[in-house]
């Protein structure tokens, strides 16, 4: 294998991803891919150009997917208001129709756009070889579930075959009604049945962020509650900081949370000394 030929000339020096391949080897990688940021097409293509090289690097990696602007988007098509309990959506039959159509359609352009760079994936969602069986997460909130169990056997035979895994975020209950799934709260749960060395959350922040604003790289679980509980981390971060404690206690090695705006920003954060994001470790 030749890795100059593979990593890009701007990318991480390649005497450090050299060093970091032989780390991740025999490892799995989840990467979860939030909705918010990606709505823009080049930062999606960067990010499928990212998957393509750790996919001829021979990384196994499985990607977990949003939506929730393109959700919206289709939503407000259709006149539908959506009422929002603890940042997840409460979703009627009607909903979770539009929310299933569009997450299986963003997860074929995933796939599509991987094979137009010669990487091989493969769809996994709740109309094909589905994954995740879930449970009611409240009545309250409709169709919306917690993973009660991954089949890891299915996303292990296709990391097999030199191809990459792409998941929804729904899930099937026991009558195989659909469930619509926080994406970070989806990504988590597999990342802990396949006790992978890595989670990966892209988002459009650079990362957890002290009082001063500026960037923490590495911090522990305990750190983090303290920032917690002195309100330094706040909102919208807190159910993503849930999911990385929740993970790291759990046997995943690492949890990064990573600036998804920034080019080759996944390579960065696997194959170089400085990383791209914050990487919380138990």
């Amino acid at each position: 294998m030749e890795i100059e030929k593979i990593v890009p000339r701007d990318g991480p020096p390649i005497e450090e991803v050299k060093k970091y391949i032989d780390k991740y080897k025999d490892e799995l990688i989840v990467i979860k891919y939030g909705g918010n940021v990606f709505i823009d097409r080049n930062i999606f293509n960067n990010f499928i150009s990212d998957l393509s090289i750790l996919n001829k690097l021979g990384l196994s990696i499985v990607i977990v997917h949003g939506g929730g602007p393109r959700i919206k988007r289709e939503l407000e098509k259709s006149n539908i208001k959506s009422k929002f309990i603890r940042g997840l959506r409460v979703t009627d039959e009607k909903i979770i129709n539009i929310v299933e159509d569009v997450l299986i359609d963003f997860n074929e352009d995933i796939v599509n756009s991987l094979s137009e760079k010669d990487s091989k994936a493969v769809s996994i969602n709740t109309r094909k070889n589905n994954v995740i069986e879930v449970i009611p997460e409240t009545e309250e909130l409709g169709f919306v579930g917690i993973p009660n169990q991954i089949k890891v056997d299915i996303i292990k035979d296709i990391i097999k075959k030199n191809s990459i895994p792409i998941i929804s975020p729904l899930g099937l209950d026991k009558n195989n009604q659909t469930y619509n799934i926080n994406g970070d709260t989806a990504a988590g749960a597999i990342a802990k049945s396949l006790k992978c060395r890595r989670l990966l959350l892209m988002t459009n922040v650079e990362g957890v962020l002290n009082k001063e604003k500026k960037l923490i790289e590495e911090i522990s679980s305990s750190e983090i509650l303290e920032m917690i509980n002195n309100e330094t981390i706040t909102e919208g971060m807190i159910p993503k900081i849930n999911t990385c404690l929740d993970a790291v206690n759990n046997d995943v090695t690492g949890v990064g949370i990573i600036d998804g705006r920034k080019k080759y920003s996944i390579l960065y954060e696997l194959f170089s000394d400085k990383g791209a994001g914050t990487l919380i470790r138990k």
